[in-house]
């Protein structure tokens, strides 16, 4: 059987880049930005809070973390539960002690379920940044259009039903479609933590104008480092600490820099790692050069 003719055809096929929403461009070639007092790294923590259900449907595939034994996988649920009622606000404590903003990431299928948690956020004066319907609910190539605009609208429409406007998005999974930057745009959203292009904010072409794109790095994501690589609490924290240092030692050349990276309340939160939080949370606030801050007032710093 020959294979089909169209088999090693790819439209997006271009030189340099397959995408077009931002340009080519390489670091020594950027406009330098700044950031306040003189910084040389911005730091943003995003934690996400998300509602797992205890029967996804795994189409197109299963988020991160989503449950993986036959229904009802209590074991699973409960933890991802546990982080949102205990872990949670075991990060909010931390961040107080040591006086760091972050981002909350939140699903708009969890708002009503846990707004005491949501309330105790903005209280300590936290960004809302808006993380999807919901973990089954994926952007990806082959959602068609109207149910993908459903899943913006919707969550936009919940987000303000709670009396919050976010102004960044990630996606579930940090996972999209070819128009998901267009959607979220035309829904007012205009900062995106999917893509990690750079380490500065790339701003992104839509139909509906530019988004910015803030890099939150996947290699330091604590799911990805904790869970799925196996690494140590120790590691977890030394490999933070260490891209901290090398970015913001490479701003003599390149400029102000910024990343941001997770703590996810069922996996960061959990007692035996709240050591590493704290130590992470201490050592950044106290490095020199370094600016710890939500999304949105880095990314309106350095862009």
């Amino acid at each position: 059987m020959s294979l089909p003719k169209d088999y090693l055809s790819y439209p997006n096929r271009k030189r340099g880049q397959d995408i077009d929403r931002y340009a080519m461009r390489y670091a020594p070639d950027r406009k330098p930005v700044s950031l306040p007092g003189g910084a040389a790294l911005g730091v943003a923590i995003i934690v996400p809070l998300e509602f797992f259900m205890l029967n996804p449907s795994g189409k197109p595939f299963k988020h991160p973390g989503a449950m993986a034994t036959p229904y009802p996988d209590l074991r699973h649920y409960t933890t991802r539960d546990y982080g949102n009622r205990v872990g949670a606000f075991r990060l909010l404590r931390a961040f107080r002690s040591t006086g760091v903003r972050a981002t909350f990431a939140v699903n708009a299928a969890l708002l009503d379920r846990v707004r005491p948690l949501i309330d105790a956020i903005l209280e300590d004066g936290h960004e809302i940044a808006a993380h999807g319907r919901d973990t089954d609910s994926i952007h990806w190539g082959g959602v068609d259009d109207e149910t993908e605009t459903r899943y913006v609208d919707e969550t936009r429409a919940v987000f303000e039903k709670a009396d919050l406007a976010p102004r960044a998005w990630m996606s579930p999974a940090r996972q999209q479609s070819r128009q998901t930057l267009d959607l979220i745009t035309a829904a007012g959203f205009d900062i995106c933590l999917d893509w990690e292009t750079d380490t500065v904010p790339v701003s992104m072409q839509t139909k509906s104008g530019a988004v910015a794109g803030f890099p939150v790095l996947n290699e330091l994501d604590d799911r990805f480092l904790l869970t799925t690589k196996n690494h140590t609490e120790a590691d977890w924290r030394d490999q933070i600490l260490e891209a901290a240092d090398m970015t913001a030692s490479e701003a003599p050349r390149y400029g102000a820099q910024v990343f941001g990276f997770t703590m996810t309340p069922y996996i960061a939160g959990q007692p035996f790692r709240m050591w590493a939080v704290r130590d992470i949370l201490e050592k950044l606030s106290q490095r020199e050069g370094v600016m710890l801050g939500a999304v949105s007032e880095l990314t309106d710093a350095a862009s």
